[in-house]
Parts: C-alpha cells; structure tokens; sequence
C-alpha cells in the first residue's frame, strides 16, 4: 500500500488530530517518524495533520521537511518554522495557533515515541472522553529501549522524586508523548511558567489543579538512532532547580 499523498477521511465524529513536531536537527529522523505517522493514519482511517515547528536547524533540517510536505501534500504536512531556538512551550503555542484539529498530539521527533501507540491514545480517549492521555514507561507494559543501567536509574530517580514532591496522579511525570483536547492544552500552556525538562511536569501538575482528566497508556520509549540526546549535566541540574521551584510554587 502507498501512503503518499494520502487522503485519508475522517472517522465517526469528524475528530481531526494535530501532530507537533518541534524539531532541531533532526533531518535523518524526520523522513521516517512522517512515513511511521502517515502509515499509522492511513491505516486506522485518521484524519491528521502534522505540524512541523524548525527552530532553524543548521543541519538542515527545515529543507527535508520541505521535500516531506512536497511528497505528503501541503494539507498532511504543515511547516511552521521559527529563526531559533525559542523553547518546547513556545513551539507548542506557535504550533496550536496553526492547528485546525479538534485534538493535539505532542511527541519527539527522534523516533523515541512509536505512532503505532496512537491509535490506542485515541481509542482510550473515546472510551472515557478523557481530557489527556499521556504515554507511560513505568506500568503495564510499557518501558524503555536502548538505555543503558545509568540512564534508566537516572531517569526513574528523576521521576520517582517529581511525584513524591508534587503528587499529579500520573507514573510518567515526565513523559512528552501526550495526546490532548485542543483547547484543554491551550488552557495547560497559558498557566505553565516552567521550561526545559520541568515543562511537561508542569503540565501535568496544572493539568490536576484545573481538574482534568487523564488516562495512560504503557508505550515503549526507544533511544535515538541518530543524532546526540540533549540531555547532559547541565540539563540535569536545571531539571531539579525547575523541580524544586515548581513544588514551591505548587
């Protein structure tokens, strides 16, 4: 079967599901997690989009995404550009603003999230009417591939911390394959004041204040194939300042 170009109509309801792909060099792995998400959307009878928000790449990223739009039609694949680095909440504001579904999908463009949990993130959301529905590696069966013993306990530390000290009734606190309401996300990004890592635990945090509801799903978080993990030292260390502020402010 071919999936490009593909006209997919939209299924019972009429719900169309915005994909954000903040990106920033990610021209190897651009071309595939599109055809993974096309793939994905044809086939359960979807109606997407794909929003793709380059922070000016100097790998050149922008230019395969143009190519992607060329082949997949400008209607699935929508370039939303910014002149740098601006930060993940930014991208998500710039990208819902371009957004004409009636749902929000966020994920990495790294290939780290697999579309094929999509349509479960659907198929619960609908089950329940849920507000979010959010990945998880830490129940059922979900986990992680391609990490090495550091790095799981690591970010299972991280995680287990962020819960104990803010309680948002979620096992992934920091997770960012997320599907949402269109307007219950836009309401989570116009009160989180975090950035970087702490971003998506706010989210999460807020999400509960305001009384939202959320579901999970187990997912399979697979390390990046190409390109380097943006999570060094540094990162680490902005990640518990950010922590600990968010518990203070919360």
């Amino acid at each position: 079967m071919s999936f490009l170009g593909s006209t997919a109509s939209a299924p019972a309801g009429g719900d169309k599901y915005s994909v954000l792909l903040p990106t920033y060099n990610e021209r190897h792995n651009l071309p595939v997690i599109i055809w993974m998400l096309v793939k994905t959307f044809t086939e359960h009878n979807i109606n997407y989009e794909i929003i793709i928000i380059d922070d000016n790449s100097p790998d050149g990223t922008l230019d395969i995404a143009k190519q992607l739009q060329v082949l997949y039609g400008a209607d699935r694949i929508v370039l939303r550009p910014r002149a740098g680095k601006l930060g993940l909440g930014t991208a998500y504001v710039h990208g819902i603003e371009n957004a004409t579904g009636n749902f929000v999908i966020i994920m990495d463009a790294d290939m780290s999230h697999h579309p094929k949990f999509i349509p479960e993130f659907i198929k619960l959301q609908k089950a329940q009417n849920l507000d979010i529905v959010t990945g998880t590696r830490y129940t059922g069966s979900g986990g992680v591939h391609g990490w090495d013993l550091r790095r799981k306990l690591t970010s299972r530390v991280a995680n287990y911390i962020a819960s104990t000290l803010l309680q948002p009734g979620v096992s992934d606190l920091t997770g960012s394959f997320r599907l949402y309401k269109k307007p219950v996300l836009a309401k989570l990004i116009s009160a989180v004041i975090s950035k970087g890592y702490v971003f998506q635990m706010e989210m999460m945090v807020r999400a509960r204040q305001f009384g939202f509801s959320i579901g999970e799903v187990p997912i399979t978080f697979v390390d990046r194939v190409y390109g380097e993990s943006k999570m060094g030292a540094d990162e680490i260390a902005q990640y518990l300042l950010g922590l600990f502020k968010l518990f203070a402010l919360t």
